[in-house]
């Protein structure tokens, strides 16, 4: 078991986290884009994907300084944000309008309505598909860090920070697209879009390295922590710290 102790920063990184889970959930999950790459041609991605890698970024920081077990109460508190946003954003979609008002205001209420259920209006399949996603990919790739860690006894940090990414994004694509959207889009627009964006995500945790070394290297500092997960209960149900 981990000692008892306070950190710094811990908590503001759970919050970061949060957030980014938040928005990159909320704000574009269901918009597809494209841009026109040289010798490539179109290329279909996910908007939400230019932000959710950041997730993953946290949480390798977060395996890296403080722990398995540590970042396993973060993840829980990200999974508990995110059936509390869906349940909000269930019960705020379909609110019923009022209706002694004006023909006017009726009309731009309604104009209004359909705009915020195309935005929010997450049907229960997104709802499970994101859920189910979030918390199997953070899980493998916070128990992939860690073993890694272990097995290279703390060296390369871009090995195991890229590794574990590659890892939980797998599970992540594959569990999130075909539940989110088979049968909503077509299979060639599925599978584009699926692989596109794993790519992306990969590719923004690689960018995103020498980032990734100065904000661990500072935490590591100023936290007097480095943690290693030898005795560690990986189980991911657990929140024993």
């Amino acid at each position: 078991m981990q000692e008892k102790r306070t950190y710094k920063y811990y908590d503001l990184i759970m919050a970061a986290f949060v957030a980014v889970l938040l928005c990159s959930n909320l704000i574009g999950v269901q918009k597809v884009s494209s841009i026109h790459l040289p010798f490539y041609g179109e290329y279909v991605y996910g908007a939400g994907v230019l932000f959710f890698p950041i997730s993953y970024l946290f949480g390798d920081i977060l395996t890296e300084v403080y722990g398995y077990a540590r970042s396993r109460k973060v993840i829980w508190a990200g999974f508990g944000a995110l059936i509390f946003a869906s349940v909000m954003s269930l019960v705020v979609t379909y609110l019923p309008l009022p209706v002694d008002v004006p023909a006017a205001t009726m009309q731009g209420n309604l104009e209004k309505q359909k705009a915020i259920e195309m935005i929010f209006g997450q049907t229960p399949r997104i709802v499970l598909a994101s859920l189910t996603a979030f918390w199997l990919g953070e899980f493998v790739n916070s128990f992939v860090l860690a073993k890694i860690k272990l097995l290279m006894s703390g060296r390369l940090l871009f090995i195991r920070t890229i590794g574990s990414t590659v890892a939980g994004e797998i599970a992540d694509s594959l569990i999130f697209y075909p539940i989110a959207f088979y049968g909503v889009w077509t299979n060639d627009q599925l599978v584009s879009v699926m692989i596109g964006n794993y790519f992306v995500k990969v590719l923004w945790e690689v960018v995103a390295t020498p980032l990734t070394y100065i904000v661990v290297g500072f935490l590591k500092r100023a936290e007097h922590e480095d943690y290693y997960d030898r005795d560690t209960d990986f189980n991911p149900f657990s929140l024993e710290t």
